[in-house]
């Protein structure tokens, strides 16, 4: 992977994570796109550039995480779905991820449902998220594991079916991202990267960590650094325009793009197009 690659990748990561439109999806379509999809690194890549996106938030919000432990609480009850459901579907999340043609679908079926979404929960008007309301959110996003979905569409459709209003629906969707993603790319980073056992880090064997570490090219490091940093700065202006745009808008414009690109996928993979993931 060059250099170009990895930022035109960050980009797009910055562009889309918080954006209802699915970031590995978009990932997925420009990788094969550029032909670099099989190589190791981009997987890896793809995964802990959200280390990016994440600190985005962080700074973005950074009064909300310093304010007390409530949120801490609820991001926790949002964040035990993800944990479970994660853990024993796995293999068959790994399986999805491979298919194009399961990413293009999802991406025309969800944006069907952000057609109606506004006027499904014009009433929506709620803005205090309850411990409840946090465990299904998260159960919302586990659908997210289904490439082509989306995270952020999935979690913050799950506020508003519970009557929140789309500002804190969507800024919620936003602070669960941290632990959901931290997650996502620490586990990423150990296994693939570093290709370590959990039970490693657990244990702190700093021997066979310190190894591990030597042993990534300078060439990764660099990529992952550029990476990280492009993905930041433009997930910034991404949170901001999405924020503005929802509350102004709505979701059906995001819908319309999805459905667009999801045909253009199934029509390319129904004439021969080799599209890999």
């Amino acid at each position: 992977m060059s250099i170009w690659q990895a930022i035109i990748l960050a980009i797009i990561e910055g562009l889309t994570e918080f954006l209802p439109v699915s970031s590995t999806g978009h990932m997925i379509i420009a990788a094969s796109l550029m032909g670099i999809n099989e190589l190791p690194i981009t997987k890896i890549f793809e995964v802990n550039i959200q280390f990016g996106a994440i600190l985005s938030v962080v700074v973005l919000y950074w009064r909300r995480f310093i304010t007390g432990i409530d949120l801490y609480k609820k991001l926790l009850a949002a964040f035990i779905p993800t944990v479970l459901i994660g853990f024993f579907l796995m293999d068959i999340i790994d399986a999805m991820l491979e298919s194009v043609a399961v990413t293009a679908t999802m991406l025309v079926i969800g944006g069907v449902i952000l057609l109606f979404v506004d006027k499904w929960f014009r009433h929506a008007e709620k803005q205090e998220i309850t411990y409840k309301n946090a465990f299904f959110i998260g159960l919302f996003q586990c659908l997210a594991m289904v490439p082509g979905v989306s995270r952020s569409a999935a979690s913050i459709i799950g506020g508003l079916a519970q009557g929140i209003d789309r500002k804190t629906a969507a800024e919620f969707s936003f602070f669960l991202a941290v632990p959901t993603m931290l997650a996502a790319a620490g586990y990423k980073f150990v296994k693939d990267l570093l290709k370590l056992e959990i039970s490693d880090v657990l244990t702190f064997d700093l021997e066979k960590i310190q190894q591990s570490f030597m042993a990534i090219s300078s060439h990764d490091i660099e990529l992952l650094l550029i990476g990280n940093a492009v993905a930041f700065v433009v997930a910034m202006f991404a949170i901001k325009f999405f924020i503005s745009f929802l509350t102004k808008y709505g979701f059906k414009m995001f819908g319309y793009y999805r459905i667009a690109l999801g045909v253009v996928l199934l029509a390319l993979l129904a004439m021969g197009v080799d599209l890999k993931v």
